[in-house]
C-alpha cells in the first residue's frame, strides 16, 4: 500500500513538473515570438523611413578635369601642351644636370697621381674614363700640354664655353612656355569678355545668366596659364642654379689644372 501511494506522489510530481515546464516553454516560446514580430515591426519601420542621400565626394582630379573642360579646348588645349613640352624638357634637362655632376676635387687628385706617375697618357685615360664636362675640358687641357701652358689654358677655356652652351641647351624653351602660358590664359579671357558682351547685345538685356558663363571660361583660362607658369618657373629655377653651380665648379677646377700644369713644367 505504501509502495503504491509512492509510486502514485512521484507520478504526479513528475506529471506536475512537466506541465509546469510545459507552461514555461510556452510562455518562453511566445515571449520569443513577441520580441521578433516587434523586431520586425521595428525593421520594416526603418526600411520604409527614407533615408538621406549621402553628398558624393569629387577628388581634386575629377574637379580639375571638369574645369578644364569648362576652360574650353581650345586656349586650355594649347596650355596643356605648353605644359606637357614644358616638362618634358625640365626633366630631360636635370638628368642630363645630374649625371653632368663629377666629383672635381677628386678628379683633380687622380689626374694629378696620373700625371706623378704614368705621365700625360694615363692622365688623358682618366679623363677618358670619368664622365662629365669637367673631365672633358681636362682632356683639352691635357691633349694641348705638349704645345705649352699658354696653349692649354686657352684650350680649356674654349673648350668650357662648349660645355656651358651643353648645359644650357633648351632651357630657353623652358622660359618661353613659362611667358607663353599666361599670355594664352590671358587671350582667353579677353575672348571670354568678348562672348559675353555679345551674348548681352544679342538678348538686349543685362542678365546674369548671359554672363556668367563666358566669364567663368575667361577666368578659367588665365588660372590654369598662370599654375602652368608657376609650375614651369620652379623647375627653371632650380635648372639655372644647377647650372651655375657646375659652371663654377668648372672655372674653379680648370684653374687648379693649370697650376698643376705649371707645377709640372718647371
Amino acid at each position: 500500500m505504501k509502495r503504491l501511494l509512492s509510486i502514485l506522489a512521484i507520478t504526479g510530481l513528475m506529471t506536475f513538473g512537466s506541465v509546469q515546464a510545459q507552461e514555461s516553454t510556452d510562455t518562453t516560446t511566445a515571449n520569443v515570438e513577441q520580441v521578433n514580430a516587434e523586431a520586425n515591426e521595428e525593421a520594416a519601420a526603418v526600411a520604409e523611413t527614407p533615408t538621406e542621400e549621402a553628398p558624393v565626394e569629387v577628388s581634386f582630379t575629377q574637379q580639375l578635369k571638369k574645369r578644364f573642360v569648362e576652360g574650353g579646348p581650345g586656349f586650355m588645349g594649347i596650355v596643356l601642351l605648353c605644359l606637357i613640352l614644358g616638362l618634358a624638357i625640365a626633366i630631360e634637362r636635370i638628368i642630363y644636370l645630374n649625371l653632368s655632376t663629377t666629383n672635381s676635387k677628386k678628379l683633380l687628385a687622380d689626374v694629378e697621381d696620373a700625371l706623378k706617375s704614368g705621365g700625360v697618357e694615363a692622365a688623358k685615360e682618366v679623363c677618358r674614363n670619368t664622365a662629365g664636362p669637367v673631365a672633358s675640358i681636362f682632356y683639352q687641357g691635357l691633349d694641348r700640354q705638349s704645345q705649352g701652358v699658354d696653349a692649354a689654358e686657352k684650350a680649356v677655356v674654349a673648350y668650357g664655353g662648349v660645355q656651358m652652351g651643353q648645359l644650357e641647351k633648351n632651357v630657353s624653351w623652358i622660359s618661353l612656355f613659362i611667358a607663353l602660358a599666361p599670355m594664352l590664359g590671358f587671350m582667353g579671357t579677353v575672348i571670354g569678355m568678348i562672348e559675353a558682351f555679345d551674348n548681352i547685345e544679342s538678348a538686349g538685356s543685362m542678365e546674369p545668366s548671359l554672363v556668367a558663363g563666358g566669364i567663368k571660361v575667361a577666368l578659367l583660362t588665365t588660372v590654369f596659364g598662370l599654375v602652368v607658369a608657376m609650375i614651369l618657373q620652379v623647375f627653371y629655377n632650380y635648372i639655372t642654379a644647377k647650372i651655375d653651380s657646375i659652371v663654377n665648379d668648372m672655372e674653379d677646377a680648370s684653374i687648379s689644372l693649370i697650376d698643376v700644369l705649371s707645377d709640372l713644367k718647371k
